[in-house]
Parts: C-alpha cells; sequence; structure tokens
C-alpha cells in the first residue's frame, strides 16, 4: 500500500461549488476514510477564503487516486485542479493520525 498526497488548488467560482455540494463532499470524505486518512481546506490565513486542500490517501495505484479526487462531489476539473505526489513519509513507525 503506498501514500500519496493531494493538493488541490481553486479557482475562484470553486466556491459556489462548495457551497452547493458541501455536505455531499463531507459525506464522501467520511464514506472512504479508509483510504483518505487526512482531509482539510487550505486557506491563505485563519478564516480566509479556501484556496485550495491538501488530501493524504492511502491506496495501492495511482489510477485507484484519481478515481476517490474524480468521484469527490467537489471535483469540477475547471474550477479545481489537482497534484498527486507518491509521499515518502519520514518516520514510517509513527502513525498518519492519531
Amino acid at each position: 500500500m503506498a501514500r500519496w498526497m493531494v493538493f488541490f488548488e481553486d479557482s475562484e467560482e470553486m466556491a459556489q461549488v462548495r457551497a452547493e455540494n458541501g455536505e455531499a463532499h463531507l459525506a464522501y470524505l467520511d464514506k472512504n476514510r479508509d483510504r483518505i486518512l487526512i482531509a482539510g481546506g487550505l486557506r491563505p490565513q485563519p478564516n480566509g477564503q479556501y484556496v485550495g486542500a491538501l488530501w493524504i490517501i492511502e491506496a495501492p495505484s495511482k489510477a485507484e487516486v484519481i478515481d476517490l479526487i474524480e468521484a469527490d462531489p467537489y471535483y469540477r476539473y475547471q474550477y479545481r485542479r489537482y497534484r498527486l505526489f507518491a509521499w515518502g513519509k519520514a518516520f514510517a513507525e509513527r502513525p498518519v493520525v492519531l
């Protein structure tokens, strides 16, 4: 099983997608919590407008990670781009989440 880091960058139009799909997005993250270990929005400062997000995923293949990303109710190619990296975490014996 490999670990992956997904960095999302949102356009300004993504705010409307967030407003319309927030509950479905959170339900999707919860449904996939065995693979999407950490997920959260990124802001330039606390309480600022969201500009993206970060996920840490455990999955056997890049294709499975892409499927997870693109099935998310928040995903809209024209409003949300992503960069995907295999993640080689330091201190492998330490848990990713507490």
